[in-house]
């Protein structure tokens, strides 16, 4: 991998999402060596992901390069790359270009969908955890539309133009509401020849309400919301089989080319990491200093962490604020230990949580405080904004969001790459699943 050797203890980290950045940024280069590994060379902001799949932002707006926000940083080295294995007694890290050492370990890899292990779903629906997933989402979304355009046949047109979102949290929920805001104000423009009011939107949710994690007002709320904007929503609904056009469940079916799976995700965990270290949701179990348990020189963050505190007895959530407050954690725990002093275990400030549905639709709770409509919605712009990496991604975001709040055309609906199902990723899908 071409990095030097020098008299620093190396930290190897692994995925260079919220915790693995925030790990980097902040982590005392004089007393450590720095060796971040992604297989993207850019970070990407995943709450909105789904504005990228419905043509709000383009996808350089929640995207930042890796090497520039690491450029001032000595001692700190980035290799694209992607694990191949954990070599725990070796201490090194395999990867597709080479071996590296490493001191300490921390492993931030993520999260991945999960599929429940149906293969009909995993194999045929459209999942939306990275930007090139949200790109394929786009591409299928405005290509279904001109292709309803050209068929004569009824029942094609309709199964082209109904749109099945499986999971009715906040990723759901918000591109529920995006395509809703999309087919009431923006695609009629674009189509005024097609019948648009004969497209559909359904929202499956398997618990009793649409963002179940929440509290009830908020989910009341929410489905409220929804519901103005003509999405169809389904709850206590489980999707059984997805398969040539045809939603199965235990309850309604539904034709439908378009699949959106946002039911569920998994920890992302490297190869050569013993099955009794995983525990819930396919993550690796952590003490609360985020070691894995029995290894003093691995660390676990983000997603792929499952750190059980008296408050969340089933593991702290897979969300970005947790992923951020343990990656800045780490880093100056790890001061600590450079000077020889102890070291307190992590404590998670829940700092709430928010949902937005369209214009002036959002709900959000903090603490004690939950609030809905234009307020919530202008607090979730405004936290979205400041947590975006690089100034310019701000200001490129708030001009489009500007734009499009006045005009409702902001000019994105561009099928650069047409989607094409990538036969090797269903291959690799399934050696996973056998894996499992």
């Amino acid at each position: 991998m071409n990095i030097p050797k020098i008299d620093l203890p190396r930290v190897v980290i692994i995925g260079a999402g919220f915790a693995g950045l925030k790990l980097a940024r902040q982590i005392d280069t004089s007393s450590y060596q720095v060796v971040l590994i992604d297989k993207n060379n850019y970070h990407t902001f995943q709450p909105l992901l789904y504005q990228v799949a419905s043509a709000g932002l383009e996808p350089d707006s929640i995207a930042y390069p890796i090497r520039k926000i690491l450029a001032r940083k000595k001692n700190t080295y980035f290799r694209m790359t992607e694990v191949k294995e954990i070599d725990q007694k070796g201490k090194k890290v395999v990867t597709n270009i080479g071996e590296i050492a490493y001191d300490k370990l921390v492993i931030a890899s993520g999260a991945t969908n999960n599929f429940f292990n149906n293969e009909s779903i995993s194999d045929n629906s459209m999942p939306m955890k990275s930007l090139t997933e949200a790109l394929d989402l786009r591409s299928k979304i405005l290509e279904n539309f001109e292709q309803a355009l050209n068929t004569m046949d009824l029942v094609e047109r309709e199964k082209l133009m109904n749109f099945v979102i499986v999971g009715a949290g906040p990723t759901g929920v918000e591109l529920a509401g995006a395509l809703a805001e999309l087919r009431n104000k923006i695609l009629p423009k674009d189509f005024p020849d097609l019948d648009l009011r004969r497209m559909r939107i359904h929202l499956i949710e398997a618990a009793p309400r649409v963002l179940a994690a929440m509290d009830e007002a908020s989910s009341v709320k929410a489905q409220k919301y929804l519901s103005k904007l003509g999405v169809h929503i389904w709850t206590d609904t489980r999707v059984e089989e997805y398969h040539n056009g045809l939603v199965r469940t235990n309850g309604e079916n539904f034709l439908s080319d378009t699949l959106i799976w946002a039911a569920g995700v998994k920890g992302q965990i490297p190869m050569g990491i013993d099955a009794s270290k995983i525990g819930r949701g396919n993550r690796i179990v952590v003490n609360t200093y985020g070691q894995m348990e029995g290894e003093e020189d691995i660390y676990v963050l983000g997603d792929v962490a499952l750190m059980k505190t008296e408050a969340f007895p089933d593991g702290l959530p897979m969300m970005g604020s947790v992923a951020m407050q343990q990656g800045s954690y780490l880093a100056k725990a790890f001061s600590r230990l450079a000077k020889g002093k102890n070291v307190r275990p992590f404590e998670y400030n829940d700092k709430g949580t928010m949902a937005t549905v369209g214009r002036n639709l959002a709900v959000v709770e903090m603490g004690r405080f939950k609030f809905q409509g234009t307020f919530a919605w202008m607090v979730w712009m405004f936290v979205h904004l400041m947590l975006l990496v690089g100034f310019r991604n701000r200001v490129v975001v708030f001009v489009n969001w500007t734009w499009n709040y006045m005009k409702y055309n902001n000019g994105l609906r561009l099928i650069v790459r047409p989607f094409r199902r990538d036969q090797k990723k269903k291959e690799i899908q399934r050696e996973e699943r056998n894996r499992a």
